[in-house]
């Protein structure tokens, strides 16, 4: 059985937004290669996606070794993985030298060293089919350094879109590399948030943005357009006393 769209892999599906891109991609007509920490949450989603090959995985993203396995275990089940989706992430913090630096570097470790391993095992089955589409979740906070506890989270998201864009200049023949900013979209992550966060919206109007972003390939997306494409030039010009009052 071979999808008439490709093969999506997505990293953490077990919920937010890599849960409802699957959906998404699922509805698109994409065959999909899931894997997260939480495998009883895969199962129940793949039990709901009927009318798509669906296989799920467990992955801790913070093990190389197992990163690279399960990459290369979906691409000999499914032939080819025509598409990654770097999704799997983690929100929590601590302003710096405030007793909890074991908060930031669980965030350190999973949204960037975690990301690398990902793009690793990524490109490394991408120059081997000679051709890809490699996405990697950033967020808008990377566009500028965040105060107290976004600091870690901040430059992490700045990182892994700095590693999108060097392999995006390299022009491996055949990958595509995109990098999507992805604003308030409410999620798991971010669920402590209050519900009249400004400019907050549902994960399923959010990651429609994001997978409509994804499909056409974009370099670089600020997701929902409105209104983050404009505070997106906003965030890079503006003083930094301005953008701490937008954080």
């Amino acid at each position: 059985m071979e999808s008439s769209r490709g093969v999506v892999l997505i990293t953490g599906a077990s919920a937010g937004l890599g849960e409802e891109m699957a959906r998404q991609f699922a509805a698109l007509g994409y065959d999909l290669a899931l894997c997260a920490r939480r495998v009883d949450r895969l199962e129940t989603l793949r039990a709901e996606l009927t009318g798509t090959r669906v296989s799920v995985k467990a992955l801790d993203v913070t093990d190389d070794e197992a990163v690279f396995t399960v990459f290369r275990e979906f691409a000999a089940e499914f032939g080819r993985i025509d598409r990654v989706i770097v999704n799997a992430g983690l929100g929590k913090g601590a302003p710096l030298g405030t007793g909890r630096p074991d908060a930031n570097r669980d965030t350190a470790r999973v949204n960037f060293l975690g990301a690398l391993a990902q793009m690793e095992a990524a490109c490394e089955i991408f120059r081997a089919q000679k051709r890809g589409h490699l996405v990697v979740v950033s967020s808008m906070s990377a566009l500028r350094g965040m105060r107290k506890s976004m600091t870690t989270y901040a430059a992490t998201k700045a990182g892994v879109a700095a590693l999108a864009e060097g392999l995006r200049s390299e022009r491996i023949p055949g990958v595509d590399v995109s990098v999507v900013y992805p604003g308030y979209i409410r999620s798991e992550m971010n669920a402590h948030v209050q519900q009249r966060t400004r400019f907050m919206v549902d994960t399923e109007t959010g990651v429609r943005a994001m997978v409509a972003a994804i499909e056409k390939r974009r370099a670089r997306a600020y997701v929902p357009a409105w209104p983050w494409v404009p505070i997106g030039v906003a965030m890079r010009v503006l003083p930094l006393s301005v953008v701490r009052r937008m954080a």
